[in-house]
């Protein structure tokens, strides 16, 4: 029960390391700095709402729970701003998406295991773009289908105690299945087709996407998360061989 979650995060920190080895780290800087500008803004914005939020949040808890306000009110911050750097991450990573696919072939050859695409590059990247969007298109409507019962929560009494716990599972979940896109797309594995091996191995999942999570709320360190969690989770990829041998039909 603790060896999965554990291997999982260990994943994500060997993602430090892999960054900086030679022949990836020039395809670091495109993802470092699309990562820097969303979380700027975020940051901007958050300063701006997060009063006025967590008042909105503390008026809906029940009054035989005021008591407890001295935990609920820095709890609800720190949903606020789990949530709030998650969504900018996966903002982020739809534009960066593209270089996010050069790093973690990249990482990928460095580990020994060469991509299955043929020519490699942006050649490969441009012809495999329309079934990426649509693999893209089908998270998105995964992740809304789910995100919006989860918000709704924070709104009812006395549940939303819970609703915080519950997002940071689902955002864990949601961020391992963000990065492993990258490299599994690199063989024509696509969203929805990897998610079934993901959900067998869902605590080593939960343990690499609570590491990513995490990441995002540390200062400074944020701004690198997107790059580390793409190599680390390719090296994920690779390691637990999530990666079918040769390449498999991209499915549309």
């Amino acid at each position: 029960m603790i060896a999965q979650p554990a291997r999982g995060a260990f994943y994500l920190l060997q993602g430090f390391g892999l960054i900086l080895k030679p022949g990836i780290r020039a395809f670091v800087l495109i993802p470092l700095l699309i990562n820097f500008i969303f979380f700027t803004l975020f940051i901007w914005l958050g300063l701006m709402q997060l009063g006025d939020i967590i008042d909105y949040l503390m008026a809906s808890v029940p009054e035989w729970l005021q008591w407890l306000e001295w935990l609920l009110w820095p709890l609800f911050a720190l949903t606020f701003i789990i949530i709030g750097f998650f969504i900018s991450m996966m903002s982020a990573n739809i534009i960066a998406a593209p270089f996010n696919g050069l790093l973690a072939e990249a990482v990928e050859r460095h580990l020994g295991h060469a991509p299955a695409s043929e020519g490699g590059g942006w050649k490969t990247l441009i012809k495999s773009f329309a079934p990426a969007l649509l693999s893209e298109g089908r998270k998105i409507v995964y992740f809304l289908l789910r995100a919006l019962p989860l918000l709704l929560l924070y709104v009812i009494p006395g549940i939303n105690i819970l609703a915080p716990i519950l997002w940071g599972l689902f955002a864990a979940w949601m961020l391992t299945l963000e990065y492993i896109d990258y490299p599994l797309s690199n063989h024509g594995q696509l969203f929805p087709g990897y998610h079934v091996t993901l959900r067998e191995r869902r605590l080593l999942s939960l343990g690499f996407g609570g590491a990513a999570l995490a990441l995002t709320v540390i200062p400074v360190l944020n701004f690198i998360a997107i790059p580390v969690a793409v190599a680390g989770a390719t090296a994920m990829a690779v390691k637990e061989k999530f990666i079918q041998s040769g390449k498999a039909p991209i499915q549309v």
